[in-house]
């Protein structure tokens, strides 16, 4: 604007400090704010109120440079104009308005600062106070916390959003942001730490692998288990990178070595891996580790669990492999008739006049996600007419299947649809204890007893592919499937002695007295690890231990001579007919059946009558039978890290994933 012919107003309503600092100049009806110190040209207007002019005085750079105005402003009355805005919370940071014609006057330039501004972290605005060390944790805990690019802080247009949002925060670099991270994960770790320590019952582990861009692997590891508060968790400890070419037993080691430094070796119970040889080995080099030192219940029997999402995805693996061409065939032909609208125009009166009631519109898949796959299946069999009268019509159209194929379509339909509803309850469930397991385990075994009876070649072949994988699965996890299931009071032995008839005939009886006497079995150790039982081992121990000093306090001999009664009682109480926690639990009526029905809100209401069952139930139960969330459970590929943070050095890719889930927590 040319204010060649404007005028200086001089009026006495002018009573902002502002003004010091600002010539208020008219040109016609049109009034503009001139400052003194860098000619910039602002609205003037008494409806722009001076906000405005505040935050121009606070970036003025001649101002800062000159310390005091030409007309006896100094730069310590800035903080009078914070002051003087109307009440505001005390510690709070006020947040500045920037008049849009100054936001195109200024451009976008990086924020300069004082070097005497930055060396106290709190920056003092009147009432205010700035933060800096606290602003810049909550920068990387952001970071953190929601996966952003650690490179985002020298963005160009986050640092002018920082600027302007407040300009006296001094920005960070990329290796100042990740020195923060790494501040954060060892003050989180230290917190997780002692929250384990703590725990009043033992860890499962679970364990995935993830891929990342270059061929590189990572390997996570998560703590399974139940609180004090009888709630479920999990938390990751670790997540660390391992090369592809890594022994067993190098695999196994850097297993336990994590373990170590967590400090709960002692307290694992058992781990959860996806099915193969490979991790077989693995197991079994952690699992003789920790039997040598007696760490483990049933002599390892309950250590070895394999994920049961895993082995349905295998099984699903045989199923559309078994189909692939025919697959193949469905999926062209779905392209075809979307080819033109002529051609879906023709295929919807073809299904018409065939009498296809179905509305459902025909896509394609996703094969990244076999649930997918299966829709596509399901739908177009609903149209498989259709399809061959579309045939007979169109010479083009060579892709359709055959009669024996469609059989065939209809037959894998059949097993993918088990295969969704059980993974559905795998991992939708809501409440995902290791009880739920048995039923649907359970009738995914009888459904392929049945289809190896199937007269179809096809049916037959495939379904003896899927039982060789899993009966491997079964004989690892059906004791733990059983005991989790007997822990719940809907069910307790009531539900063995109902699918084992059905799975192995006259043979059942038998079996499931094997597997009371492991339940018994259990049942005694966790006696013996009960507070009572340590309480009095610790006594014996200490009497032992001070035997041959001599006792000359009365009182000390009288205590001594009564630990030899608390042996005793403890040892013959069974045999005078008292009843345990497991025979009491058993023999009372079931729980109702209902959909709501929490399993762990029962023990814990039931732990004063069961005080050792309920300690058997906060292990057994915490087991993940299946370590796979709703999100990825029907991938047909392994987890994947992102591109920006699989391009971080190991060490801060372990940081920031496991901050982000303790802190989401």
């Amino acid at each position: 604007m040319d204010l060649s012919d404007a005028v200086i107003v001089n009026s006495s309503r002018l009573k902002s400090v502002v003004w010091n600092d600002f010539d208020r100049v008219k040109k016609g009806d049109t009034c503009v704010a001139v400052c003194r110190h860098c000619k910039k040209k602002l609205s003037g207007s008494s409806t722009s109120g001076t906000s405005h002019l505040r935050n121009h005085l606070i970036r003025c750079q001649r101002r800062s440079s000159h310390g005091v105005s030409n007309h006896g402003a100094s730069n310590h009355a800035i903080p009078q104009y914070y002051s003087g805005r109307g009440k505001k919370k005390e510690g709070s940071v006020a947040l500045v308005a920037i008049d849009q014609e100054q936001k195109k006057d200024e451009g976008l330039s990086l924020v300069k600062y004082e070097p005497e501004q930055m060396k106290d972290d709190n920056v003092h605005l009147g009432n205010n106070n700035l933060d800096q060390r606290r602003s810049r944790y909550d920068l990387a805990r952001m970071i953190i916390l929601h996966g952003y690019p650690l490179a985002m802080v020298e963005h160009f247009g986050f640092r002018v959003f920082v600027k302007n949002l407040q300009p006296l925060f001094e920005l960070v670099t990329c290796n100042t942001v990740e020195a923060d991270c790494m501040e954060i994960y060892a003050k989180e770790k230290q917190k997780m730490f002692e929250m384990l320590d703590k725990l009043p019952g033992k860890i499962s582990l679970s364990a995935d692998v993830w891929t990342a861009s270059g061929d590189s692997e990572y390997l996570c590891l998560t703590a399974h288990f139940i609180d004090e508060d009888w709630q479920l968790k999990k938390t990751t400890l670790n997540f660390i990178v391992i090369d592809p070419s890594q022994t067993e037993d190098m695999l196994s080691e850097v297993i336990m070595t994590c373990l170590m430094d967590w400090d709960i070796d002692r307290k694992l119970f058992s781990v959860t891996f996806d099915s193969g040889s490979s991790s077989d080995n693995v197991v079994c080099r952690i699992k003789d580790r920790l039997s040598q030192n007696r760490f483990l219940y049933l002599n390892g029997q309950l250590f070895d669990i394999r994920c049961a999402t895993n082995v349905v995805n295998l099984m699903v693996e045989d199923a559309l492999e078994a189909l692939c061409d025919v697959t193949i065939k469905i999926r062209e032909s779905i392209r075809y008739v979307k080819s033109s609208q002529s051609t879906q125009a023709k295929f919807n009166e073809l299904a018409l006049q065939v009498g296809i009631e179905s509305q459902k519109s025909l896509c394609t898949d996703n094969p990244s996600r076999w649930d997918s796959t299966y829709s596509m299946l399901k739908d177009a069999f609903e149209y498989r007419d259709a399809f061959s009268h579309l045939h007979e019509y169109e010479p083009d159209y060579k892709m359709c299947p055959s009669d024996v194929e469609w059989e065939r379509v209809n037959a894998i339909i059949g097993c993918l649809k088990l295969f969704v509803e059980v993974t559905n309850v795998f991992t939708k469930s809501k409440y995902l204890t290791a009880n739920i397991y048995f039923p649907e385990i359970c009738d995914i075994h009888l459904q392929l007893i049945e289809w190896c009876k199937n007269p179809d070649e096809f049916v037959c072949s495939l379904a003896l592919k899927m039982r060789s994988k899993f009966d491997e699965y079964w004989d690892k996890c059906n004791l733990g499937l059983a005991v989790a299931a007997m822990l719940d009071p809907r069910f307790k032995m009531k539900l063995m002695e109902y699918y084992y008839p059905l799975l192995y005939g006259g043979s059942a009886s038998e079996l499931i007295d094997d597997v009371f006497e492991c339940i018994k079995t259990l049942y005694n150790e966790h006696s013996l690890g009960s507070p009572l039982a340590a309480s009095i081992d610790q006594s014996l121990a200490w009497q032992a231990s001070g035997s041959s000093s001599s006792m000359s306090n009365s009182g000390r001999e009288s205590r001594d001579r009564l630990l030899g009664f608390d042996k005793f009682l403890n040892e013959t109480t069974q045999c005078q007919g008292s009843k345990s926690d497991l025979d009491k639990y058993l023999e009372e009526p079931l729980f109702p059946r209902n959909v709501d029905f929490n399993v762990l809100n029962w023990w814990k209401v039931h732990t004063p009558r069961y005080p050792i069952l309920s300690m058997m139930a906060r292990n057994i139960l915490g087991i993940p039978m299946s370590k796979v969330t709703s999100e990825s459970a029907f991938n047909t590929g392994r987890k994947m890290l992102d591109q920006d943070r699989g391009s971080l050095r190991p060490a801060l890719v372990q940081a920031l994933l496991c901050s982000q889930d303790w802190m989401r927590e």
